[in-house]
């Protein structure tokens, strides 16, 4: 452990696959979705949209042209960034308590990337100061999902409803949705007219993994900004997110790294900063909708 004391070395290649899994037990879209592998560079995912439907062709009959759409989709890699100070006891600890501190330091770091992709490829906003990110562009639900049902509080399983008509309508086909916390709320409190509790899974904040025949996860991300209650589609086939699998690692003993105004050594502080390099990419806007205010 010697050598993570230097500037530019990475994460232990175990810590890196508990931050990975961390990341996917807690974000919305990591647990709906599937994983690729996403170099620096960029990866193009390619989409076939077949413009008519199969032919059947008699013995010696002819064949006509069916005709094919080719959409690229680019998933670029976007640099998600934490760091923080420590005592500069660090330096001097065991290795042992130092690779605690370490582990300490990725399950926070997990929490922040987990929240921080969905808020990112949900809503296109820089985790840290809540404002539209010109890194992410239009490359986020809010911008690329077009169809939206709006949110009425007293009907949220009719307007799921609704949401899973306008994907099917389009061609497209849900495989699941990320709810939020409001969400679940008000199907928690729908009843029968007995009195009975109409979705009882919910109550007490239950997180059912899934609703009716589709994946279903809850999170506070959804409605980051005020904007969405749900997202319903098809995450497992368009919707596509990765990282590069060395995540950047600096103990940083000198200076003033994160601005603060105040020197490390003055304080008797390090600075540890992690650096992971995520993409996403949606494939196809239609194949989602949005329940929204």
């Amino acid at each position: 452990m010697a050598d993570v004391l230097s500037k530019g070395t990475f994460f232990d290649p175990v810590l890196v696959n508990d931050l990975v899994n961390k990341v996917k037990g807690k974000s919305s879209l990591a647990k709906l979705s599937k994983s690729v592998p996403v170099p620096f560079n960029g990866r193009k995912e390619f989409i076939f949209s077949m413009d008519n439907e199969v032919d059947i062709v008699a013995e010696n009959g002819k064949k006509t042209h069916g005709g094919i759409t080719v959409d690229p989709v680019t998933i670029v890699p976007i640099k998600f960034e934490y760091g923080a100070r420590v005592s500069d006891e660090f330096l001097y600890a065991s290795e042992e308590e130092k690779l605690e501190i370490l582990r300490a330091f990725n399950d926070g770091f997990a929490k922040k990337v987990s929240s921080g992709l969905d808020i990112a490829a949900m809503h296109g906003i820089n985790p840290r100061t809540g404002e539209a990110s010109t890194v992410i562009g239009d490359n986020h639900f809010d911008a690329k999902t077009t169809q939206k049902v709006t949110y009425a509080a007293a009907t949220p399983d009719a307007n799921i409803e609704a949401a899973i008509a306008l994907v099917e309508g389009s061609d497209g086909e849900v495989t699941g949705m990320a709810i939020s916390p409001a969400t679940r709320t008000a199907l928690a409190a729908m009843t029968r007219q007995s009195g009975e509790k109409l979705y009882p899974d919910f109550q007490f904040g239950g997180k059912p993994s899934n609703l009716g025949a589709y994946a279903l996860d809850i999170n506070k991300t959804v409605s980051v900004g005020d904007v969405d209650h749900a997202i319903v589609g098809d995450f497992e086939n368009m919707f596509k997110w990765g990282y590069s699998k060395e995540v950047p690692l600096e103990i940083i003993k000198y200076g003033d790294p994160d601005n603060s105004g105040k020197d490390l050594k003055g304080y008797n502080q390090v600075y540890i900063r992690a650096e992971i390099y995520l993409g996403w990419g949606i494939l196809d806007g239609d194949s989602f909708a949005r329940i929204g205010a």
